[in-house]
């Protein structure tokens, strides 16, 4: 500690990103990136824009990316707010619309960046339990007493999904709260609540291109609501940083949202290998919960799970372990690439010999 803190970062508990090793020939299962590399498109795009333009700053609204977003989901360039990753974009919303008298209300298991938020920015929160199945229960929300929600669909860590018709159920036990739904993993087994937006001026979607467009590394995220709520996105955004994007990001994440085909097809693939993974973690004797997402949340009964992670890292391959309470028997493989899953299963095979 220092005698030049100030008082709020001495209270600060820091969310803890997942490990990125130095080291070379790892198999790496535990930050949930994309397997397969951007669109060649999207590289393209990124070459084309490096330029003696770059001596300007950026379009402060990212205006042609926002054009862009809203054609592919059917709405308006008012109904979309993009940033610096969804990270940033919720660190806004926190900001904008979560902040209330009373608590913000979240699971009990979940994106461990919601409550280093609310340390952040000084928000009251509660947490919901998740059921024994570990699933959202959207009862709970409207029985709770909080002034706005928010959630990820598919959940993070569990990839458990939640229909379009809970979410629906959700909005109107809860009209007067914020609704915000976190869908990193959405285009990986879920659907999307964006068609909801129209009906309910209450809910806000936030997204990511780290995930299944594979530019973990160009950070660009984005929100889908109501222009009242990306209103009040952007108040804050330019209360920040005016400018949170930057030429090459808008370049590549428009790249990344006109090639249709290579996304669909990445995003097949690690379905397909979600699912066979699945089947031969579970032959295995593994308790594997249904995933919608790019990762697997697996549990042995008769093993360790920090002790099986250890022993798969002197293997050089590296899985994320949660020391928290009902999830510390669990290990969250993200999806490598099939032949990555093929050396996963032959290390557990022997470990588990």
């Amino acid at each position: 500690m220092s005698l030049y803190w100030s008082k709020l970062v001495h209270t600060l508990t820091p969310y803890v990103p997942g490990e990125q090793p130095k080291l070379q020939n790892l198999i790496k299962l535990n930050t949930n990136e994309n397997p397969y590399p951007p669109s060649p498109k999207v590289l393209a795009a990124i070459t084309q824009a490096t330029s003696g333009d770059l001596r300007l700053y950026p379009d402060p609204g990212s205006d042609r990316l926002r054009e862009v977003i809203a054609d592919y989901y059917g709405v308006t360039p008012q109904h979309v707010f993009v940033g610096n990753s969804s990270d940033e974009v919720l660190a806004h919303t926190f900001q904008a619309l979560l902040k209330h008298d009373s608590a913000l209300l979240f699971p009990d298991i979940t994106y461990s960046f919601y409550p280093v938020y609310c340390g952040l920015y000084d928000i009251a929160y509660k947490t919901i339990p998740l059921n024994a199945q570990f699933q959202i229960d959207v009862e709970d929300y409207a029985r709770a007493d909080g002034s706005a929600i928010i959630f990820p669909n598919p959940n993070a860590p569990t990839g458990c999904a939640l229909g379009l018709a809970k979410i629906t159920e959700l909005l109107k036990n809860n009209p007067r709260s914020v609704v915000v739904v976190d869908e990193a993993y959405i285009d990986f087994g879920g659907t999307s609540a964006i068609s909801l937006v129209a009906q309910f001026p209450n809910l806000l979607v936030v997204q990511t291109l780290s995930k299944s467009r594979s530019l973990a590394g160009l950070r660009v995220g984005l929100a889908v609501g109501h222009p009242d709520l990306i209103e009040a996105l952007n108040r804050v955004k330019n209360s920040f940083n005016s400018y949170p994007l930057d030429r090459l990001a808008v370049a590549g994440a428009i790249a990344a949202f006109e090639d249709q085909d290579y996304f669909k097809l990445t995003c097949d693939a690690v379905i397909n290998t979600r699912q066979k993974l699945t089947a031969r973690l579970q032959e295995l004797g593994f308790v594997v919960l249904p995933s919608a997402a790019n990762f697997v949340f697996a549990r042995h009964p008769e093993y360790d799970a920090a002790t099986l992670a250890q022993d798969l890292r002197a293997r050089h391959i590296i899985v994320r372990h949660f020391r928290l309470p009902r999830i510390e028997q669990f290990l969250r493989i993200s999806i490598g690439t099939y032949a990555e899953s093929q050396l996963l299963i032959e290390a557990l095979e022997e470990l588990l010999a």
